[in-house]
This record gives structure tokens, C-alpha cells and sequence, in this order.
């Protein structure tokens, strides 16, 4: 997985995978017995993250940390979308030059 596009494309994976879990915390904090979901993120030797999700071991919600994984989530997501965006236009230039 060395390409650029397969590295930002697993970054992309991993982001929709916090905001998805975040969003089930949220949605579920006001159930009794809840445990939160966990999204564990990991480098790949070969180039991007793979990204697991787990329940956390106690019961109980952490809103803003839920909030904030949102944000953080909704911003991974859109920097890997403009690397490949980045790399589309790169090779546009490329092909341009070649012609």
C-alpha cells in the first residue's frame, strides 16, 4: 500500500470510522449500562493506518472527548481528500508536460 492515493484512502477509512463511533457514543450516552466505543489507530509498515473498534472495559460517557474525536475525525478526513485531490492535479501537470 504505498501509493499516495492508498495511503490517504486509508486515512479517509480510519476518519469515517471515529466519526461513525463518536457519533454511536452520542447517540447512546443517555443508555443505561452503555460503554463507549474505542477506535484504536495503528501505522501500516507499508504506508497508511488501519483502524479497529473496540467497547471500552467501564461503563460510562465522555461527551466532549466525543466531540472533539468528531472534529478531529471530520479533519483527518478532509487532509487526506486534499492529498488525493493534490496528487490528481500533480498528475494532470505531469501528463500536460508530457504531451
Amino acid at each position: 500500500m504505498n501509493s499516495v492515493n492508498s495511503i490517504a484512502l486509508s486515512g479517509m477509512n480510519a476518519a469515517t470510522l471515529h466519526l461513525g463511533s463518536a457519533a454511536h457514543n452520542i447517540a447512546n450516552e443517555q443508555t443505561p449500562g452503555f460503554r463507549r466505543q474505542l477506535v484504536t489507530q495503528q501505522a501500516q509498515a507499508e504506508g497508511g493506518v488501519s483502524a479497529t473498534v473496540t467497547q471500552a472495559d467501564a461503563v460510562g460517557v465522555n461527551l466532549a472527548e466525543d466531540i472533539v474525536q468528531q472534529r478531529v475525525a471530520s479533519y483527518s478526513f478532509k487532509a487526506s481528500l486534499q492529498l488525493i485531490q493534490t496528487e490528481h492535479q500533480m498528475l494532470g501537470s505531469l501528463l500536460d508536460l508530457k504531451a
